[in-house]
């Protein structure tokens, strides 16, 4: 049964998303603000806060300058706006880059707010700091793939899985995270056949981002699926609303109701 179709709908946990795996597919979105997570509250089993809003909200051309203190006001607002999903803290470039360091944060960010996970990209290079957060009780999802904070190490954003030798990889990375503890891995940009490989090895749930459909959930940032960030759109995305024409076309309406006095007539006046 389907846990929407359930009368009594309670709050998402760690433990709902494992028992998700090859049951029902799992929805993630990201949300950065209160606003915009109580509008997904009660649709999605999770809420992203990631490090993505360094691109679609602050103008920058990636993650990576993103920090604690961003990221933290972000999530505190985010878990203002909603209650039922699981709500997802994107740990920031260079905030986990040592078993000390990745659990001193991850401390400040289960004090400083009411996130239930976090995620942390790389794979069996980072299976250590995993295992030491998880053994502390903090929930972690991994992130394999195409990883956007290692674009500039990389040369850009590059599609994962092209050949056996990689895709074996990826698998590897993905034991290994599972072995430390995380409850669901993220697979980002990746071809089919290893999202598919990846999720046949292993028993926690896997999240796709343009990785296709043989994976456990998906995930999309809510800027480029609602048509708001236009810098660019990747192949992976699709648009299930022109967000930034309807806010456009509603503000011209508004200019010229100002500039005609149209508005505020009668009815919106004291």
């Amino acid at each position: 049964m389907s846990i929407h179709s359930k009368k009594s709908v309670k709050n998402i946990t760690v433990s709902t998303i494992r028992g998700m795996k090859s049951v029902e597919p799992i929805t993630m979105i990201t949300a950065y603000d209160a606003l915009f997570a109580k509008l997904f509250d009660k649709s999605v089993e999770m809420i992203l806060v990631g490090d993505s809003l360094n691109m679609s909200f602050s103008g920058k051309s990636d993650t990576l300058s993103a920090n604690m203190e961003l990221m933290l006001y972000h999530t505190r607002a985010v878990c203002r706006g909603a209650s039922r999903p699981l709500i997802v803290f994107d740990m920031p470039f260079g905030s986990y880059t040592s078993e000390d360091l990745a659990l001193k944060n991850a401390t400040r960010i289960y004090r400083e707010s009411d996130a239930q996970a976090l995620k942390i990209e790389g794979g069996k290079e980072r299976a250590n700091i995993i295992k030491v957060l998880t053994q502390n009780s903090v929930a972690v999802m991994g992130h394999i793939g195409l990883m956007p904070q290692f674009v500039r190490s990389e040369g850009g954003y590059k599609i994962k899985g092209k050949d056996e030798k990689n895709i074996a990889s990826l698998v590897e990375d993905a034991k290994a995270i599972e072995a430390a503890g995380a409850f669901a891995i993220v697979i980002e940009g990746v071809k089919c056949e290893a999202a598919k490989a990846i999720t046949d090895a292993v028993s926690i749930p896997t999240i796709g981002i343009g990785a296709g459909l043989d994976v456990d959930g998906q995930v999309l940032v809510w800027s480029d699926m609602f048509g708001f960030f236009e810098d660019f759109k990747p192949k992976f995305v699709k648009q299930y609303l022109d967000g930034a024409k309807l806010i456009r076309d509603a503000v011209d309406v508004y200019v010229d109701e100002v500039k005609s006095k149209k508005f505020p007539s009668d009815e919106f006046t004291y």
